[in-house]
């Protein structure tokens, strides 16, 4: 298994010219994106373009929020492996669940591709997602302390200002677990692997940096969240999911102000 570089180092810092200084050249930090394929039992699923950090927190994660796997027993192992072209996360689930996978795939032989994440249809895509649990409580005062602190515990954005955040906080709203990507779903999914391979308490909540679309309500729920925060706002699919699911949705997270979009009850004012 390859070492895996810390989210923070993934930039190269390339030459630019600014305007208008056009005569002075500087040099930027950009952050990395390489392409990353996962495979499961030796068979290409999918190729994702991404950060290349915490890729086996990334192949927990994308099987937990994609319905490939139900809980992390049914993962074997998940080995990185270095090419030139990008990475290779080579996936070993039961065989259960493997057949279940390529049963899934051959239903879907011949059908036009919807681009969703590996889904090969657009019944694919809008699949039935699991209702969360209830018994979290998060006080409006947990949500200001973990956007507080939001900004300093992402420093591939800070140096670059290309990178989505991913943290799971506490009910006290300290950050317990932070992920960064250069794609907001693929940090979501990091953040699951992380917090599912560390066993990690789910009586918190996700706070996210970008906008909350289906796919970061479904990936939460799937995931066993309760409460989803976004800096941004979420979609119509995904406010419809949220509420289906029983999941609380909070949109336009800044300090002293929030939006509850479903779910308000956990949120304690």
């Amino acid at each position: 298994m390859s070492s895996e570089p810390m989210a923070a180092d993934c930039r190269r810092d390339l030459p630019v010219t600014r305007w208008p200084e056009r005569r002075t050249p500087v040099c930027d930090a950009v952050a990395e994106e390489v392409a990353v394929a996962l495979s499961y039992n030796g068979i290409s699923h999918v190729v994702m373009m991404m950060t290349p950090a915490d890729l086996e927190d990334f192949a927990f994660g994308f099987s937990l929020s994609e319905g490939v796997v139900e809980r992390v027993s049914e993962i074997h192992g998940a080995e990185v492996l270095r090419h030139e072209a990008g990475f290779e996360l080579a996936v070993t689930i039961s065989g259960e669940r493997f057949a279940k996978l390529r049963q899934a795939r051959r239903n879907l032989v011949g059908r036009t591709g919807c681009g969703l994440c590996g889904a090969e249809s657009l019944e694919q895509a809008i699949r039935p997602v699991p209702q969360v649990a209830d018994g979290v409580r998060v006080a409006a005062a947990a949500i200001d302390r973990a956007l507080a602190a939001l900004d300093t515990r992402q420093p591939l954005q800070g140096a670059t200002g290309a990178a989505h955040g991913a943290a799971w906080c506490d009910v006290s709203g300290d950050i317990v677990c932070m992920r960064e990507d250069v794609g907001r779903h693929n940090a979501l999914d990091k953040l699951i692997g992380a917090v599912a391979r560390s066993d990690l308490p789910l009586d918190g909540f996700a706070l996210v940096s970008s906008r909350a679309s289906y796919e970061m309500v479904s990936k939460s729920a799937r995931a066993g969240m309760q409460v989803l925060v976004a800096v941004s706002a979420p979609t119509t699919l995904a406010v419809q999911l949220a509420d289906q699911v029983g999941l609380t949705l909070v949109g336009f997270a800044r300090p002293g102000r929030f939006s509850v979009y479903s779910a308000a009850l956990r949120i304690a004012l």
